[in-house]
């Protein structure tokens, strides 16, 4: 068995937590699957170096947003070049582009695959329906993204504005999710890759646009 100190150590932990939790679930992983695969004896290498469960959780979803940030954050500087020229700002169709392509850097492989099944769990945590964001979105070209998504939405009222972006990230992060479990099961999936993703910008732009729906 390995030794159970050292950042090698650490990034077998989080890999093998990234297997775990995409298979099990992130409420259904045993910390004991995850210490085992990752060649681990000692029974409390998770407390050892993250501190709990939820810390080695917020380690692989840190790596994970990493990975989208080096992919977004030269796509909004591009936005906000185009921006700066004096013409019109990016709309929502031009910013869910950066973000679903951002996203789509991790369907290239089997890492990034479990990382879209996994955050698609947290999707709930993103905390856009209290108008806080997690702090993890703080100071982030993700989190920037969002926020101008929502500046471009001020015919909508503040609240259904606010469900309606949460919505649609939820709707983002499941569409990846079942994308990338099709690609790890070997699944032929029903489009190709460059269809699925035009179709989920302009269904998820329409969702966004749709008008106010009048109530009794």
């Amino acid at each position: 068995m390995a030794r159970t100190s050292g950042p090698e150590t650490r990034e077998r932990l989080i890999r093998a937590a990234e297997e775990i939790f995409a298979a099990q679930g992130t409420d259904g992983a045993q910390l004991r699957d995850i210490v085992r695969l990752a060649g681990q004896s000692n029974p409390s290498a998770v407390q050892y170096h993250f501190g709990s469960r939820a810390g080695l959780l917020d380690a692989v979803m840190a790596g994970r947003q990493a990975r989208t940030e080096r992919v977004i954050a030269p796509l909004l500087d591009a936005l906000d070049n185009t921006d700066a020229t004096g013409d019109e700002g990016p709309g929502v169709r031009e910013l869910l582009a950066a973000l679903v392509t951002a996203e789509s850097s991790l369907l290239a492989d089997d890492r990034g695959r479990r990382c879209l099944r996994i955050s698609a769990q947290l999707s709930r945590e993103t905390g856009l329906r209290t108008g806080t964001p997690h702090p993890a979105l703080d100071g982030t070209a993700y989190g920037r993204v969002i926020g101008r998504m929502a500046d471009c939405l001020t015919e909508l009222p503040g609240p259904l504005r606010l469900e309606r972006l949460d919505l649609a990230l939820t709707l983002i992060g499941a569409a990846f999710a079942d994308r990338a479990r099709q690609y790890l099961d070997g699944v032929e999936p029903l489009t190709g890759e460059e269809l699925f993703l035009a179709d989920l910008v302009a269904t998820t732009t329409a969702f966004l646009h749709a008008p106010v729906p009048r109530t009794a």
